[in-house]
């Protein structure tokens, strides 16, 4: 595929006549990993045939594969948002959301939110409140305790488990050092700051054996939330259980970061004190930095495979550059304050 190129079965579900349904003014909108299209009352998200080694979604079958299974994962925090998976068909030429012809690909079908309750949305208006953070964490603190646990998932909140994460994010960053977005110096502050923490054994060990270590959301940040007729949690990783098995403070700092970034730092301290009374577990504060600092990192990362992308427009890969930026910026802070 060339740069800036749309698969056909993109383009062809540009237009309103490949749904079963009304759908008037579709909309594109693109990841490092997903196409996701607006239309009508409903989102269609699928994958695309990508290989970063902590995903793979190289052939169909893993596709399909991996909608089934953020379908099941993402029912449970939101059941109404998440519908079905479907089969995207091309038939005489044309492709289709009907079942009609051969099938090209897969995609998951979510009931479509109002973009104006997002919660990126609503802090952009400068309207996010006190409540609203009370409502997410009652959700959240009901999820983290239903959440599985056990042996299996409690190993990957180890220090050695999380330092296959942590370290990855700065091998898959390092060819990218000197462009606008990250400098030697910030990749040197973060990485030395991290290595050091991780150094900390007996911190991670305490959190195993506190059961901390549950089957997270994993992308617990505000465009995955909508503030609408209720608290709707979304787009849970699905495509590699060790980003989802983690520390409910791996968890919470992602949001908490996210907080920090659009400058809301003391409502970022509402929400964690907030939640840590209402879980009960002040030893979080204990790994809450070094968490934030990650979760910085990583969408840093995000932001730069999403500019590198063939496919993506100038437009998106300038937004990506710039955000890619600002979040390495904030993990250099962390990571000077730790």
């Amino acid at each position: 595929m060339q740069k800036n190129e749309l698969p056909p079965f993109i383009t062809g579900l540009l237009q309103p006549a490949g749904y079963p349904h009304a759908a008037a003014d579709i909309k594109l909108i693109q990841t490092h990993i997903s196409y996701v299209l607006l239309a009508g009352d409903f989102v269609y998200k699928i994958k695309k045939p990508v290989d970063f080694g902590f995903l793979d979604f190289t052939t169909l079958d893993k596709r399909r594969y991996f909608c089934a299974e953020e379908l099941r994962l993402n029912r449970r925090l939101c059941p109404d948002l998440y519908l079905q998976t479907m089969t995207i068909n091309k038939e005489n030429g044309l492709f289709n959301l009907k079942g009609q012809g051969r099938v090209v690909e897969h995609c998951l079908q979510m009931r479509r939110m109002p973009e104006d309750k997002m919660m990126n949305r609503i802090i952009e208006a400068g309207a996010l409140s006190k409540s609203m953070l009370d409502n997410i964490v009652e959700l959240l603190s009901d999820f983290y305790q239903r959440a599985e646990g056990g042996e299996k998932i409690s190993a990957f909140g180890s220090a050695q488990a999380v330092a296959v994460n942590v370290l990855e994010n700065f091998e898959q960053t390092a060819n990218f050092i000197g462009c606008p977005s990250l400098s030697q110096s910030q990749f040197d502050t973060i990485t030395a700051y991290a290595r050091n923490f991780l150094g900390h054994k007996d911190k991670f060990q305490k959190r195993v054996v506190a059961g901390k270590i549950r089957d997270c959301h994993g992308d617990l940040y505000s465009a995955n939330i909508c503030l609408a007729d209720q608290t709707y949690i979304y787009d849970c990783i699905e495509f590699n259980e060790r980003f989802r098995y983690c520390d409910v403070a791996s968890d919470v700092a992602f949001l908490c970061m996210d907080l920090d970034f659009h400058g809301l730092n003391s409502l970022a301290d509402y929400f964690i004190q907030t939640f840590i009374d209402k879980s009960h577990d002040p030893e979080l504060r204990d790994m809450l930095n070094f968490y934030k600092c990650y979760r910085a990192y990583v969408r840093g990362k995000i932001g730069l495979f999403t500019a590198h992308a063939l496919e993506v427009d100038a437009v998106t890969k300038d937004k990506s550059f710039q955000q890619a930026g600002k979040y390495f910026q904030l993990a250099e802070r962390y990571a000077k304050a730790g």
